[in-house]
């Protein structure tokens, strides 16, 4: 027995399915139609809103810094920052500044060392220089021809007698200065070659050598001798310390040194500044420096 509506009835509902599936992509597709000039006003109003992006600064390379300056050699010789022979301990040279240094006061009567044959020649005619010197000093200090005679208070005149031959015994004695705050009178020696000083205790006549002129701390306790002769090497270099407490002078430490001290000066009463010579290379170099030379 057959059924032909049913058949019939199947081939619609066949016929049926792709025509929903088929609205239902027309409705999306409508609905996209719709969506998408919405979408594209809306993405062309967001770019116009964005600000224009700005040029970047052009980025330069950074410039190279200039490399420190070197050091002189001076400067970078390890040996010349200690004195190691003080006993018990170790004294710590350091580097100064030169203006401070030019800024502290030196005695006037401190004057450089010749450096030339003509300044030589020069220095050694002191008999003018010293004329003046012995009058400033008083009646206790006179020349009388070759002779220098200081009078201490108490104890003989020390007379000081100039020898000019022209060898090795030949001594001219140069008086310098009065020093009232360590009661001594400074006389400088002139040798044949090279020289040194001395000190005449104004109360007793007490003869004392020094290496070096003195330089006095400022509350007169100590005086500090430094002596440079690292060129011509006809004296001792290096350093003195004295102290001048009491009737007599008392030498606390002497130290001979390769290299030369120039001109020390007081900082206060335990520091100095002063220029240290080292011959190097054929030559001398020169630096300013600082030394705590009182403990």
């Amino acid at each position: 027995m057959k059924f032909p509506s049913q058949h019939t009835y199947c081939y619609s509902i066949s016929l049926y399915v792709p025509s929903f599936s088929l609205n239902i992509a027309m409705f999306r597709l409508r609905t996209v139609a719709k969506v998408l000039p919405l979408a594209a006003v809306l993405s062309a109003c967001s770019i116009r809103m964005q600000p224009a992006e700005k040029q970047r600064p052009a980025v330069t390379a950074m410039p190279q810094l200039p490399k420190p300056p070197k050091p002189p050699r001076i400067y970078r010789l390890d040996h010349l920052d200690t004195i190691v022979q003080v006993p018990g301990r170790v004294l710590r040279i350091y580097p100064a500044a030169r203006p401070v240094y030019e800024k502290l006061e030196s005695p006037a009567w401190l004057t450089p060392k010749p450096t030339s044959a003509e300044e030589e020649e020069a220095f050694l005619d002191f008999t003018v220089e010293e004329r003046r010197r012995i009058t400033q000093a008083g009646t206790r200090v006179q020349r009388t021809g070759r002779a220098l005679r200081l009078r201490p208070a108490s104890g003989p005149e020390v007379k000081l007698i100039n020898n000019p031959v022209e060898n090795e015994h030949n001594v001219a004695y140069e008086f310098v200065a009065s020093l009232p705050e360590i009661k001594q009178w400074l006389v400088s020696v002139h040798l044949y070659e090279g020289g040194y000083y001395m000190l005449v205790d104004q109360r007793t006549g007490r003869k004392t050598q020094l290496m070096a002129p003195p330089v006095i701390s400022p509350d007169g306790r100590h005086f500090v001798c430094g002596n440079s002769d690292v060129l011509a090497r006809f004296e001792p270099s290096g350093l003195q310390l004295w102290s001048a407490e009491g009737n007599s002078l008392r030498l606390l430490w002497e130290r001979q040194t390769e290299w030369g001290c120039t001109n020390p000066r007081w900082l206060d009463n335990k520091t100095i500044l002063f220029e240290q010579d080292f011959f190097d290379k054929g030559d001398v170099d020169t630096r300013v420096v600082r030394l705590s030379i009182v403990p």
